[in-house]
């Protein structure tokens, strides 16, 4: 895995520190699809970073590239969410190396190979 792609159901986080480069869907030009991102994910190696379920759906049917990390949080404001994920990004970061799918909740992280 070369890095993380970020939904753009989710905000920019510039003060996460993450091992591997983060590209932002809007990166990719204006509103790009849900097929759009999975492909730009598995031709680069990145794993989605998302709240859709699509993806979770997806990824339990085929086997990864790209790898997803599900946040199932409901909303939050921008700088909670910030904060929220900065603390528990290690754990994802590691998680995400070893399994395809990894379910984040406000209070437990599940990961599925």
């Amino acid at each position: 895995m070369r890095g993380f792609l970020f939904d753009e159901n989710l905000p920019r986080v510039s003060s996460l520190q993450t091992r591997l480069p983060v590209t932002h869907a809007s990166d990719l030009g204006s509103r790009p699809t849900d097929s759009q991102l999975w492909t730009h994910a598995q031709q680069n190696d990145l794993a989605i970073v998302t709240k859709d379920a699509d993806f979770s759906q997806r990824i339990v049917l085929r086997a990864p590239p790209p790898r997803v990390v599900h946040l199932r949080v409901g909303n939050m404001r921008r700088r909670d969410f910030a904060a929220w994920l900065e603390h528990i990004w290690p754990r994802i970061d590691s998680m995400i190396a070893t399994h395809k799918l990894v379910n984040v909740y406000r209070d437990r992280i599940e990961a599925v190979k």
